[in-house]
């Protein structure tokens, strides 16, 4: 918090130095510009999500601010709170319908949106029409008036700080580690128990009112309002700041506005003159730096001085916080898993036909079989990543049969992936903390204020616990996408167990694993078992499952074809045929 507090304290500093009105005035449009660049940082960079329509925000707190002082003599100060509310829910609304979509089509809705506001500005006549809103007046705090110069700027740059200071404590929280999934292991996140469409609204509707705060600062900085501030090429604008400067970073957002503004300033004087007429050329000159930077520096300027910085070192500081709430086991013989001639159909296709077996607590099921045989579609039925055709899955006597994959495993159940699924810019630390997300509840705000602290303590302490347990905590303060195979495979493990569960599902977790490390996983398992819980096993190392299971489910062409304990595997013919063939 120091260096936060240095930065806070450099602005009115900043403001006494003798610099001239007009380096105060770029300054001050610096501020706003990064103020919604710092929102598409949060909703391009970090959640990846493309939006060309953060200006149609700027243009909703601007014009809100505008109307209600100028035509009901509200305050700026209120005005600004009916334009948060009006911005929230035009966001959430557009979030709603859009949000859901992929690929291209996200980005096309959003200038799709951004279109139809700047027309809708441009033609109600309340709003002034093209002409827009004139004769605002400047923001005062009492009877102390901002103006336009130093005292606005040392505004300004309080709330970007302020801004900033939030976005960084929220993404090292609960909530931020969720919102860090979204761009890559969507899945990963659903399958512990994390709500990543409500994630995606939540973020939209926090960039889109970063945007809000920077229109209502700039309407009562220029004392004016048009549609031209506000339309596409805005939003294009707001967007290429922030890839320029880092869209991963939060100081690339302060870094790219800061450029560009700067370099277009001194560009519409210097290439008409080398030109010899006026004209645009400096959209010509920014396209061409923006190809460049996405070739050679994808992850913008900032990335160049983010390779020079310390990695950060996270203090050890939960040893004396209390355990997370853990959940009732079953009892001895105890049906945890009850699956019932369940079917998946592609079209014509049918992957799995009718499997059903089950599980008993403290029991180690192997489900088995050759490649292609419907394992992995069976664990993807059970969980909820996939719809059952037909059949029904039992857990714990509740049916879970067309739940979605986040609300089993909020009921006791997690899993690990055939092809590991991370967060590779996260710590190993932060990456096994996310199986604890339904052990806990603060959320975004909690996060960005800092009331969580408890909270991320507990959560810490578990992860570190089960990292040790499987003998990876010389390694939790890596970064996971730095591990090799075998460590990221144990990795997962450790953050299914964070999840407290009652059944524990293992997709080909001895995949990349050498020889050691396969043993050190079989003596988990067995610990494992011994405390209670039970797994679901699916896996091509016979030696491992052959050690370690109590049953084994034989599946072949989606169909079951036996099962019973290792032993009466290993002597049936059928078993042997379709591992090995017949002999003709």
């Amino acid at each position: 918090m120091l260096k936060w507090l240095v930065l806070f304290l450099l602005v009115p500093l900043v403001a006494a130095l003798p610099l001239p009105d007009f380096w105060i005035i770029q300054l001050n449009y610096i501020g706003l510009y990064a103020l919604t660049c710092l929102g598409l940082v949060l909703l391009t960079g970090v959640s990846g999500l493309t939006s060309f329509g953060q200006a149609a925000f700027v243009g909703i707190g601007a014009y809100s601010t505008a109307w209600l002082t100028l035509n009901l003599g509200l305050s700026p100060w209120l005005a600004l709170a009916v334009g948060l509310t009006l911005t929230g829910i035009a966001a959430l609304l557009v979030g709603l319908l859009t949000l859901r979509m992929s690929g291209h089509y996200l980005p096309l809705a959003t200038i799709s949106w951004g279109l139809a506001l700047y027309y809708l500005m441009g033609n109600l006549e309340a709003l002034g029409k093209y002409d827009g809103l004139l004769g605002l007046k400047s923001l005062s705090i009492g009877n102390f008036d901002l103006g336009q110069g130093r005292a606005f700027f040392v505004l300004t740059w309080l709330i970007l700080l302020a801004a900033a200071l939030a976005v960084t404590d929220l993404l090292d929280s609960r909530a931020g580690r969720a919102i860090r999934s979204l761009k890559t292991a969507t899945q990963m996140a659903e399958a512990m128990g994390i709500n990543t469409f409500r994630y995606k609204v939540t973020v939209f509707v926090l960039a889109a009112w970063l945007a809000c705060i920077s229109g209502w600062l700039m309407a009562h900085f220029q004392r004016t309002v048009n549609p031209s501030a506000f339309g596409l090429k805005m939003g294009i604008e707001y967007l290429f700041m922030t890839v320029v400067g880092g869209v991963g970073y939060v100081w690339g957002a302060v870094v790219g506005a800061g450029l560009v503004k700067l370099l277009d300033d001194q560009l519409q004087t210097l290439l008409p003159q080398l030109m010899g007429t006026s004209g645009s050329y400096e959209v010509i000159v920014f396209g061409i730096v923006l190809v460049l930077i996405l070739k050679y520096l994808p992850n913008g300027l900032w990335s160049l001085v983010a390779a020079y910085l310390p990695p950060r070192q996270r203090v050890v500081d939960w040893a004396e916080a209390a355990p997370l709430p853990e959940r009732h086991k079953p009892q001895a013989g105890e049906l945890v898993l009850d699956v019932q001639d369940i079917r998946k159909q592609f079209g014509g296709l049918t992957a799995v036909n009718d499997i059903r077996f089950q599980i008993q607590a403290g029991q180690i099921v192997g489900l088995i079989g050759p490649n292609g045989a419907g394992k992995s579609t069976t664990f993807n039925l059970i969980t909820g990543v996939l719809c059952l055709t037909s059949g029904r899955v039992q857990f714990r006597g509740e049916t879970i049969s067309g739940l979605r994959a986040r609300e089993i495993a909020r009921r006791g159940m997690a899993r690990t992936f055939q092809h590991v699924k991370m967060v590779a810019d996260m710590t190993v630390l932060e990456n096994v903390a996310m199986g604890a997300y339904s052990r806990s509840h603060r959320g975004v705000l909690a996060g960005m204020l800092r009331t969580n602290r408890q909270e991320e303590k507990q959560l810490f302490k578990e992860a570190q616990r089960q990292l040790e347990r499987i003998g990876m905590g010389s390694q939790m303060h890596e970064l996971a996408g730095n591990l090799a195979m075998g460590p990221q495979r144990m990795m997962e493990i450790a953050r299914a167990l964070c999840a407290d569960p009652a059944l524990l599902l293992l997709d080909e977790p001895a995949a990349g694993l050498r020889h050691q490390e396969k043993q050190a996983l079989a003596t988990v398992l067995r610990q494992l078992q011994n405390e209670g819980v039970s797994l679901l096993l699916v896996e091509h190392d016979m030696d491992l499952v052959m050690t370690v299971c109590d049953h084994l489910v034989v599946m072949e062409f989606g169909t079951l074809l036996t099962q019973g304990t290792p032993a009466e595997i290993q002597q049936n013919p059928a078993v042997r045929a379709a591992y090995l063939g017949t002999e003709h």
